[in-house]
């Protein structure tokens, strides 16, 4: 058994510190892990799973908008060394429809995928790297980090906030 965190528990005051949490994740994939990882995003509608979504493209180098991708599943962001795609599962009617858009070609290792409503897409997705459960507590969020490789360890034990 290894020494790695595998869960990290958060109260985010607001949704700038949410960003700034998406910005830290972004950083830490970026200077320490140099691969990309897969993220499942847990929470409510409203919950912040897009707004820390956004800190974590902002992060990685995109400027401009990132919206939710809410009717269109996925929204891609080609940066300079790495491709950030944000997927919004939750009209998706049925898991197989993952398959006609080529699902499996938004994974690789210069790819970071944040998946929010995971469980919409059973069996069509890889396995996270990490879980990322958002809920409100008040006016702030708690948010719960569970790491689920080596890769999510490794990440988890060098946030902090």
């Amino acid at each position: 058994m290894n020494n790695f965190v595998t869960k990290k528990n958060f109260i985010l005051a607001d949704e700038l510190a949410t960003i700034a949490l998406g910005k830290q994740v972004a950083e830490i994939v970026k200077t320490e892990l140099k691969q990309g990882i897969v993220v499942y995003l847990n929470g409510d509608l409203g919950a912040g799973k897009t707004t820390l979504t956004r800190g974590f493209v902002q992060g990685m180098g995109h400027i401009g908008n990132v919206k939710s991708p809410t009717y269109t599943l996925v929204e891609p962001y080609d940066l300079a060394d790495w491709q950030v795609y944000h997927f919004d599962l939750y009209r998706l009617a049925d898991p197989e429809e993952l398959e006609y858009m080529g699902i499996r070609d938004y994974f690789n290792s210069n790819c970071c995928s944040f998946i929010e409503w995971p469980e919409k897409g059973q069996g069509m997705l890889p396995a996270p790297d990490m879980i990322i459960d958002l809920v409100y507590h008040d006016e702030q969020r708690q948010v719960s980090l569970l790491a689920k490789t080596a890769l999510g360890q490794r990440l988890l034990s060098m946030l902090v906030q």
